[in-house]
Formats: structure tokens, sequence, C-alpha cells
């Protein structure tokens, strides 16, 4: 299994080290490389179980960054809706509503981008409504940390505190999802020899992420996130063109 996956472990690391630097997990850009290695239910199963200690090793990591106060208003709703969103994920076409996903998702951050000055209200009610969404659509395609992310860049949070508070979140978000996975049949027992090295990979990731962070501007952290969710979407659009 290791010599057959080596490219697999390669790209996850590359994902873990990307999805740290940009602060929003690393399961944007592991649920399409995953996808290429095996069928989507086990990409969904492998990637909760992978992001759980993923997440584990940003909070250790960016530890001091923690804001409790957006954590709990923005990961409760997350956590409840992941939980519907992996329940509804047996019934409903993930291709074309992560396609949807993605064209909202990069006119927002060009927006963000063009408009880099401005900031959405750190208000309780913009918090909840990117909870729902981010969790809701992780149970449902796999990954919500875009949208999570992108509305952290719009509260204009310094960078440790982005990352330290959208990992805690994510833990919830993606130990909820696990168990509904598991309960699905998502995780199928030849492929959990890959957990153990996935968890090496994802603290190796996070560490080498936090050293690149450590020399990153905090203006050029918030356009390079935006810009990882632009290339992530369009990649994902891509891909949907060329298999129809």
């Amino acid at each position: 299994m290791i010599e057959k996956y080596y490219l697999f472990y390669i790209l996850a690391f590359i994902a873990e080290v990307i999805g740290t630097v940009s602060g929003f997990g690393s399961s944007i850009l592991f649920v399409p490389i995953a996808s290429i290695f095996f069928d989507f239910k086990v990409v969904l199963g492998i990637t909760a179980l992978f992001h759980v200690f993923s997440n584990l090793s940003k909070i250790f990591l960016f530890r001091k960054g923690l804001d409790k106060n957006v954590a709990i208003r923005l990961g409760i709703p997350a956590v409840i809706f992941v939980i519907i969103g992996a329940l509804l994920s047996n019934f409903v076409p993930q291709q074309e509503l992560e396609l949807l996903m993605s064209f909202i998702l990069i006119l927002l951050a060009i927006y963000l981008i063009i408009y880099s000055d401005k900031k959405i209200e750190k208000s309780n009610k913009n918090l909840y409504l990117g909870g729902v969404a981010s969790g809701f659509l992780a149970g449902l395609i796999g990954t919500g940390g875009a949208i999570r992310g992108l509305t952290l860049t719009a509260f204009s949070l310094e960078k440790d505190i982005f990352i330290a508070t959208s990992a805690l979140i994510d833990l919830g978000v993606d130990t909820s999802r696990t168990i509904v996975y598991l309960l699905n049949g998502y995780l199928i027992k030849e492929f959990l020899v890959t957990i153990p090295i996935l968890i090496g990979i994802s603290f190796l990731g996070s560490y080498v992420g936090k050293l690149i962070l450590e020399k990153t501007p905090q203006h050029f952290f918030r356009m390079f996130v935006l810009a990882v969710i632009i290339l992530t979407c369009l990649f994902q659009i891509s891909k949907y063109i060329f298999n129809w």
C-alpha cells in the first residue's frame, strides 16, 4: 500500500503545507487529490479522519492565537450542520453542488481582493451564517474550508488567530462527520493502513507550514488565502468540465 500510493502521500503532504499556510485546512486540496486514487465515498471518510489529526497538529502549533469567541459562534452551527450534510451525502448530486459553490466562491474572493480594505462586521449573525454554510458543505461534499476561510479572511483576523481558530472549528466539524461516515460505511478496512502515514504527514506538513508563516507578512497571507481559494475552485470547475 505504501509503495502503491507513494505519489498520493507526497501530494497529501503538499496539500497539508498549503492548507496550513492558507489557514483553512488541507481538505479543499486533499479531496481532489484523493479522488484520483479512491472512490468518492472513501475519499470523504479518509479526508475527515486525516483532517482530525491535521487540526490537532495546528491547534498545538498555533494554540496561542486561539479566539474562543469566534470559534464558538462559528463552530457550533458548523458542527450541527456538518452532521446534516453528511447524512444527505448519499442523496444529493455532489458534482453539481460543488460546481455552483466554486463559482460563488470565486466571485466572493475576487470581490475581497478588489476591496481588500473592506471588512465584514464580526457580528454573531455573520459568524452563524459562515458556520452553517461551511459545516453543511463539509458534510455534503467533503470540504467547507473555503467558505470558513473566506469568512475569517473577511474579518481580517491576524494569521495566528485565523489558523488556530479555524483549526478548532474544523476539529469539531471533522470529528462529527467522521462518525457519520463510519456509520455509512465510507471507511473500508483495506484503506485504514493509510491512516498512520497520514497522521505523520499531517503533523509534518503543519510544522513546515508554520515555519513558512513565520516569515509571511499579514497582507500577503490574506491575498494568498484568497488566491488559493480561486485556484482551487478553478481546478474543481475544470475537472467537472473535462469529466463532462
